[in-house]
């Protein structure tokens, strides 16, 4: 069984982010994932944009899947901020997350946030606590 078939059927029981949501895990790696999500009307604000919340839900499982597949312990947010950078131009967004620092009990990533057409939507930087698993 592949990696990418792997974080799937362990990431499936997150319900809010691939049911409710649509995300779909594109890659992952040691420290790293991708995400995409297509945008439906679910998706979009009284103006016919995506809600931040969307863009945030992305970062938030991308960052969930780079630090918790295949992991020792199990990581979560302490501190997220979010830089809305360009209204999206696509219909499907890609969240990517990057490994800056990782410590003992802390970690911080940076999330990218773009569109197919490569629009650059939104920055997110996220510091993770490390959690001994039980």
């Amino acid at each position: 069984m592949t990696d990418l078939i792997r974080a799937r059927e362990f990431f499936k029981n997150d319900r809010y982010a691939t049911e409710a949501t649509g995300i779909i895990i594109e890659e992952v790696g040691k420290n790293y994932a991708k995400c995409s999500l297509k945008l439906t009307d679910r998706h979009m604000n009284a103006v016919g944009h995506p809600m931040g919340g969307v863009m945030y839900t992305l970062a938030d499982f991308v960052f969930a899947v780079s630090t918790n597949f295949d992991a020792d312990c199990v990581t979560v947010t302490t501190v997220s901020q979010i830089c809305y950078l360009n209204p999206c131009k696509g219909t499907t967004l890609y969240g990517e997350s990057r490994l800056i620092k990782d410590g003992r009990t802390t970690c911080f990533y940076e999330v990218s946030i773009t569109d197919e057409l490569g629009t650059k939507i939104a920055l997110i930087t996220t510091t993770g606590s490390h959690i001994p698993k039980r």
